[in-house]
């Protein structure tokens, strides 16, 4: 009619053609179906499987395991004779809780550059089977040879040096088979923490089961609020101390030796810690020793922790910048993938991408961190197989970052 459009109105769908999208019924191939428009395509499936950066090195050998593994049988039946099935099982479900609250600590400490998982749970394992067998054994021993020795001897002497000593071969363990996860002292003190907080775990069970034992329930919730509320972080705290000396000596370059020397100062630091924390129970006011004494140590570890963290952060902008310089990245990358706030600010954009893209963000800052640690650690000479992670690591890092533009 006159005055209508001969086309349809802006902001109107156009109708669809009447010949399934042919200009008319004479162009249009007999059998012939109109193909479905292309579809945009992802970014995650269209690209390859990333090579990752060496394993030898960074992971514990499953050999390792099962030495332990055997340990761990011997030690359940140890518990199951000494306690009872039914205490054992309580004391160990009870124990979890310090435990998971541990983890949890050690996880806000280890998110800058997550640790390699073998080395993790080869660090827990080790305080949670072998320095629990090796102190076993060694308490047996002198009982044998010089008979029952006092409360002070014991809680005060002889389980400050034997335990710590214990524990910190599993941190050295962990730095002679995962030499190159073993960067500084922030992974030093995640390790040590991890071998500690598996310590504490199983000789919880054997406390709490004890408690149960001779006192019922009432005695058994009293020792569970001292050990597993009130100081869970105690011996993830002493063998800290001892994994941090050895870790300012992996940062130095310095070998096995150098690592034993420098540790052996954090060990004598973690004795004397867990020698006071053990008498405070023994020689004085507990409550008062822990309100004016224990909390000040365990406030003070925490802002250490910070200050590490922050030279973590520091020493990683440094390495990347070094990256920039050669045109891997841009300047604002690095303040992306290095800062706390570039982060948080990487993430919030990721996560605003078609797909939410924040898994990639976090590979993208991951393998930055590694990087940076690579180049670390290329610097003193020690690793050598720094010039191929570093390849693997800036070809993952330029993946990651066409993935996250992708439209």
């Amino acid at each position: 009619m006159y005055g209508q459009p001969p086309y349809p109105v802006y902001g109107q769908p156009p109708r669809p053609p009447a010949h399934g999208g042919f200009a008319s019924a004479f162009d249009r191939a007999a059998g012939f179906a109109a193909p479905p428009p292309p579809q945009a395509p992802s970014p995650a499936p269209a690209m390859p499987a990333l090579p990752l950066p060496a394993r030898k090195g960074r992971s514990a050998s499953i050999w390792v395991f099962g030495v332990l593994g055997f340990a761990m049988l011997a030690l359940i039946a140890y518990f199951a004779i000494m306690l009872g099935t039914a205490a054992s099982v309580i004391g160990m479900v009870l124990a979890l809780v310090p435990l998971a609250i541990v983890l949890f600590g050690v996880r806000l400490i280890d998110r800058w550059e997550p640790e390699p998982r073998s080395l993790v749970i080869f660090a827990l394992t080790w305080g949670a089977v072998a320095s629990i067998g090796l102190t076993l054994l060694f308490d047996l021993a002198l009982t044998v040879a010089v008979g029952m020795r006092n409360d002070f001897f014991s809680a005060v002497i002889q389980a400050p040096i034997v335990e710590e000593i214990t524990k910190g071969l599993g941190v050295f363990l962990v730095f002679v088979i995962g030499r190159r996860a073993f960067d500084g002292p922030v992974d030093g003190v995640v390790y040590g923490a991890l071998v500690g907080a598996g310590f504490a775990f199983t000789e919880n069970i054997q406390y709490f089961g004890i408690s149960l034992i001779e006192g019922g329930a009432l005695q058994l919730t009293v020792t569970f609020v001292l050990r597993g509320l009130v100081s869970p972080f105690a011996h993830a705290m002493f063998t800290a101390l001892t994994g941090f000396a050895m870790g300012l000596a992996a940062r130095r370059g310095s070998g096995a030796a150098g690592v034993i020397g420098t540790g052996a100062l954090g060990l004598l630091g973690a004795i004397a810690l867990h020698a006071f924390w053990n008498g405070s129970s023994l020689l004085g006011d507990f409550l008062l020793l822990y309100l004016t004494t224990q909390v000040p140590l365990f406030a003070g570890f925490i802002l250490a922790i910070i200050a590490l963290r922050r030279e973590e952060a520091r020493l990683t902008k440094a390495r990347l910048d070094d990256y920039a310089a050669a045109g891997w990245f841009t300047p604002q990358e690095v303040v992306m993938l290095a800062t706390p706030a570039g982060r948080r600010a990487g993430m919030q954009w990721a996560a605003g991408l078609r797909g939410d893209r924040r898994p990639l963000m976090r590979s993208f800052i991951h393998d930055a961190a590694a990087l940076a640690a690579v180049r670390q650690r290329a610097l003193h000479g020690h690793d050598a197989f720094a010039a191929a992670d570093e390849q693997v690591l800036l070809m993952r890092a330029r993946a990651t970052r066409a993935q996250l533009l992708a439209y």
